[in-house]
């Protein structure tokens, strides 16, 4: 592993000094006007239509019709059914994609339908399990709103049903496909920041959409919600639109902001850095700003060990998210290695290295020498300190991507990076943070096996 790492630093090395050499001649890597850092697009090809794919969504909400919307932008597809338990959403979906579209209430009359292949199950987080697991068994491939599951203990039941039927199954954190994280992976794998030894994540909002107070339809009553379906998987209650449509903030249906947020995080930190997951978790927060009759916090911190492994040395991580103030800043993934560090984001990554580069590699001497910095005990010009990695003009996204890879799997018999198993360790972290916090302790966890350590 050793041998490996040195051999990645030494490639980085050289990339880095002829890049540095090349722009004093001149090269389509293009020099910032402060003259200390560089700038290079990421491109992605073009996608080209082979087999036509029938795509159905159950559950038509705010993520359900995005991801729904974002499919339907790839070459091949086309959307014959819809399944939601609000008519009013049933309605809507007619309007937007044409009054011959099938709908239904039931999910089950989805996966009786020979005519559907594939899947985008949008539900709120505690019917992923029961759905995806029934419509793998129905033969139909998935794709699967994150997090995979609404607790720990639902997991290998999904990874079980992928491994029977043989079906794609993906999960819907849509930043793993990005150009951004697979350029990070690249630079990481490379040795562009060294040793890896701390990772975080933080994500700040204010609105109160932002903040799951998602509108309530002046219509919405019995009449028009199957409310009774809706809960029939968990706590009986009196028909309540509060918690039908904001969900997200109550512990029943959804999984607070670790599920929502924190997952998409764990999901690109395990694809960049080829982890298993953590093996300590603890989370602290509270409710601080929106007391709005919600069960879970508006402001929550994580933190993580992430033990030695084979494809990586041991580090820390920390996850921190805010409801509070929406003024402090988005969501980035930081990577810090003993060399630099990497901030990054679905499309672009900027590299941000130590300011003193020193090398005994013969290769890197002479393009120094070639750039004007020759290697030498005199003061010299320092390479340039910071690189970004942009996505090109016109580039679809992450999400875009994360369909592309989910149909060319179905069409070409092929695997997916986000799949059962990489889902589940990516959801488990961020379900253990909820039972952190619940329980006010500390939880381990092995995620090589994907179970939890009883001391």
């Amino acid at each position: 592993m050793e041998k490996n790492k040195a051999s990645s630093r030494r490639k980085f090395l050289r990339s880095f000094a002829t890049t540095a050499a090349a722009v004093t001649v001149g090269s389509n890597v293009f020099a910032t006007e402060n003259k200390s850092s560089f700038v290079e697009q990421l491109k992605r090809k073009a996608t080209a239509a082979n087999d036509n794919i029938n795509i159905a969504l159950i559950g038509a909400g705010g993520m359900g019709t995005q991801d729904t919307l974002t499919a339907l932008k790839v070459p091949g597809i086309k959307l014959v059914a819809i399944c939601d338990l609000y008519d009013g959403r049933l309605e809507e979906a007619k309007k937007k994609w044409g009054a011959d579209l099938f709908t239904t209430r039931s999910y089950k009359e989805i996966l009786n339908r020979k005519d559907v292949d594939a899947v985008i199950v949008g539900t709120p987080d505690h019917w992923h399990q029961q759905i995806s697991v029934d419509a793998m068994r129905a033969g139909k491939h998935v794709y699967c709103e994150k997090p995979m599951v609404h607790g720990v203990s639902e997991g290998p039941a999904v990874i079980k049903a992928q491994t029977d039927t043989g079906k794609i199954f993906q999960v819907g954190s849509q930043g793993v496909s990005s150009l951004g994280n697979e350029k990070a992976k690249q630079l990481l794998k490379d040795g562009a920041i060294g040793t890896l030894n701390y990772a975080e994540g933080f994500w700040a909002r204010h609105s109160p959409t932002g903040a799951w107070q998602y509108p309530i339809p002046a219509d919405a009553s019995p009449a028009n919600v199957d409310w009774e379906t809706f809960i029939s998987n968990t706590k009986k209650r009196p028909f309540d639109a509060m918690r039908f449509f904001r969900w997200r903030n109550y512990q029943d249906y959804g999984t607070g902001m670790a599920g929502d947020l924190f997952v998409h995080l764990f999901s690109s930190l395990h694809f960049i850095t080829n982890s298993f997951g953590p093996n300590k978790i603890y989370s602290a927060g509270g409710l601080r700003y929106w007391k709005d009759g919600r069960e879970v916090p508006d402001v929550l911190l994580g933190t993580f060990d992430y033990p030695q492994s084979q494809a990586h040395p041991p580090f820390n991580l920390s996850l921190r998210c805010n409801f509070v103030d929406g003024t402090s800043g988005t969501t980035y993934l930081k990577l810090v290695g003993s060399e630099g560090s990497m901030d990054v984001t679905w499309d672009s990554v900027t590299l941000k290295r130590n300011k003193t580069t020193e090398s005994d590699d013969p290769f890197f001497i002479d393009q120094m020498k070639k750039a004007g910095t020759p290697v030498s005990d005199r003061k010299r010009i320092l390479p340039p300190e910071e690189y970004t990695f942009e996505a090109e003009k016109g580039y679809l996204g992450g999400p875009y991507d994360h369909f592309v890879n989910f149909f060319n799997a179905i069409r070409n018999g092929g695997k997916v990076t986000e799949d059962a198993v990489f889902g589940y360790r990516a959801a488990a972290p961020a379900l253990l943070c909820n039972d952190s916090y619940n329980q006010d302790k500390a939880i381990l966890w092995n995620p090589e096996k994907m179970q939890i350590v009883n001391k």
